[in-house]
């Protein structure tokens, strides 16, 4: 992909706007969202509550699935969080990455959902030859789904929330569009400061315990070497774990990254084996308990971790 596709999705966004706005002022609100009150969207998972956040202000309330410190993979829902989606005037999810979720939607909410997974084409899932890891690779058929690492594609996610929620609730369609011309500039922002100071490394490649840095190592020009597959919770055979420890080795790896919400153990393995350290690289797929942080600065973070991992120069 070009360093000239932001620009290209900036005018799309503009022109989709253009639309969305002169719509909105040739009618009025729809009757669910007519009036003051807020609109009640549901994220499945933290990323998509923050771009729903960010977006929505104070015209929405935003409902997290998947509570902070709680691993969103294998999410299974309690009977209020069905109501929720049930009642909700929007759900954000990514079709695939929580069954649960998924199934839910299907039959209380096919009519009010968005799934961020149609906005762009999500890429094939890592290979991989163990048995014991293939699992959820099948159940996203195939597919990738940490889309939200990639900021470029964040970006082109937020813009098209905004046109659903100006749809939805035309009275606040141009704060809704203005809101989420914001959150693109700074996702581009953190997409320049990603290129400039991954530009120049003594290394690319990354090893992580989990598959889901994929669309960030495409996007900076890195190669993901992977202990694990999509879901962090996969168990790897010995096989697998020797493989990965011997291109470690070879690589001259400094760090062996594990991410937050999972055991570290593997990890730590493979960096004692190696004589490399351990570090958090987080693929924010949730927030700790009590944590001030937020995506952007969770990104930031992980970009400095990469840096000196890598020996970059930026």
């Amino acid at each position: 992909m070009s360093m000239s596709t932001p620009r290209r999705k900036g005018a799309a966004f503009a022109a989709a706007a253009a639309v969305v706005l002169a719509s909105a002022c040739s009618g009025g609100a729809t009757p669910a969202t007519a009036g003051s009150e807020q609109v009640k969207v549901v994220a499945a998972f933290y990323p998509l509550q923050y771009v729903s956040q960010q977006v929505g202000g104070d015209a929405v309330s935003v409902a997290n699935l998947a509570p902070p410190g709680a691993e969103p993979h294998d999410l299974e829902l309690t009977p209020a969080q069905v109501a929720h989606i049930a009642e909700a005037d929007l759900v954000v999810y990514l079709k695939g990455f929580q069954p649960s979720v998924d199934e839910s939607v299907k039959q209380n909410a096919a009519g009010k959902a968005f799934d961020v997974a149609t906005v762009e084409p999500l890429h094939d899932a890592v290979e991989t030859d163990e048995h014991d890891q293939a699992g959820h690779e099948q159940e996203m058929g195939g597919k990738d789904p940490h889309v939200w690492l990639d900021p470029v594609r964040l970006a082109a996610i937020s813009d098209r929330l905004a046109e659903r929620l100006a749809s939805l609730d035309s009275g606040h369609a141009p704060q809704y569009i203005a809101r989420a011309a914001d959150l693109h500039g700074r996702l581009l922002a953190l997409d320049r400061q990603y290129r400039d100071r991954l530009a120049t490394c003594q290394r690319r490649e990354i090893v992580v315990s989990h598959a889901a840095f994929g669309y960030l190592a495409e996007r900076y020009r890195l190669k993901q070497v992977a202990i694990t597959g999509l879901s962090p919770e996969d168990e790897p055979g010995p096989r697998k774990l020797a493989e990965v420890t011997a291109q470690a080795q070879q690589l001259g790896a400094t760090t062996v990254f594990f991410e937050t919400l999972v055991s570290p153990k593997l990890a730590q393995t493979i960096a004692q084996e190696v004589g490399a350290k351990a570090e958090v690289l987080d693929p924010i797929e949730g927030l700790q308990v009590g944590s001030p942080d937020d995506y952007l600065s969770v990104m930031r973070a992980n970009l400095t971790r990469l840096v000196t991992a890598l020996g970059c120069t930026g």
